[in-house]
């Protein structure tokens, strides 16, 4: 079978902090009256350029106001101040907070909700983004019925282990090689046929405690109890896709033929700070669903 694959991004990058025009420029030598003198004009003029405006020789020297206020609300974000689902101040509690207009304040308000990091209720205000929203549900879920309503499928956990991680998995999980990672590899059913096998790992230091009890007694997403129990929210994600065949462990996983054409995904989902929390290898049966991706 031949092998395709393309890659496709989920944009939600979280905004980085502001960039202050003159921290951590070096100081410029002033130049002696000795060696000024010998110096041609066009010279002394860009010497007096970078001693009058150190910042001119660091990039990049600007941030728009209204970036700088989006850092500062991401940074309040990711520090809990406003919790997933809570409502936070007004664009006119938040223009005085910053002592800038409240056009500025709705400017960054609209890249974090198209980045999803919160969301607007019309009459009621600004929400920080959960991932218990229903719609939340299938922002990271790409695997969509040809027929019938998108819903979310069952799990049934075949292993979840604390283990070293592998040098593949430490270099996508930005961790060194034998770190700690929780281990999951689970088969996911659509009215009652398994349709996807994942393998999952997650940084052993933020997901202390997780078990297969927990996982097999939550019923809802699990992005949701990340969230909920350990304080981690999955931003964004990169994600690598390519057609395979089932090997013998997939066919058997699958209840199907060895052979079987199959779409394989490599995922890292990244948390606040564009940290990555979480590898995700998923195969996914596509005689009856389709991977859907909306661009823009």
């Amino acid at each position: 079978m031949n092998s395709a694959s393309s890659n496709l991004t989920n944009n939600a990058t979280a905004a980085s902090g502001a960039v202050s025009p003159t921290a951590g420029t070096p100081a410029t030598p002033v130049a002696t009256a000795s060696s000024t003198a010998a110096t041609p004009v066009a010279s002394v003029n860009a010497t007096t350029a970078a001693v009058s405006a150190p910042a001119a020789t660091a990039s990049p020297t600007f941030s728009p106001l209204y970036q700088q206020i989006k850092a500062l609300i991401t940074q309040s974000l990711q520090s809990g101040e406003w919790k997933p689902g809570e409502l936070i101040p007004s664009e006119v509690e938040l223009a005085g907070r910053f002592k800038v207009s409240q056009g500025t304040v709705r400017k960054a308000i609209d890249e974090l909700a198209a980045e999803n990091l919160v969301m607007r209720r019309q009459g009621k205000g600004t929400f920080v983004s959960t991932h218990h929203e229903a719609r939340a549900h299938f922002r990271f879920l790409r695997l969509v019925p040809d027929e019938g309503v998108p819903h979310y499928p069952e799990s049934k956990f075949i292993e979840v282990k604390r283990v070293r991680a592998p040098a593949d998995v430490a270099r996508l999980m930005d961790l060194k090689s034998g770190d700690a990672v929780i281990f999951i590899k689970r088969v996911q059913y659509f009215d009652g046929v398994p349709t996807i096998v994942e393998e999952l790992w997650l940084p052993g230091l933020i997901f202390k405690g997780l078990t297969a009890e927990r996982l097999v007694e939550y019923k809802g997403p699990m992005y949701g109890l990340f969230e909920t129990e350990f304080g981690t929210r999955m931003i964004r994600a990169s994600e690598q896709i390519r057609a395979v065949c089932a090997d013998a462990g997939a066919a058997q996983l699958l209840n199907i033929d060895l052979g079987t054409p199959l779409l394989s995904s490599e995922r890292v989902s990244f948390t606040y700070g564009d940290k990555p929390v979480e590898l995700r290898r998923g195969l996914y049966l596509t005689s009856r669903h389709h991977y859907q991706n909306e661009l823009s």
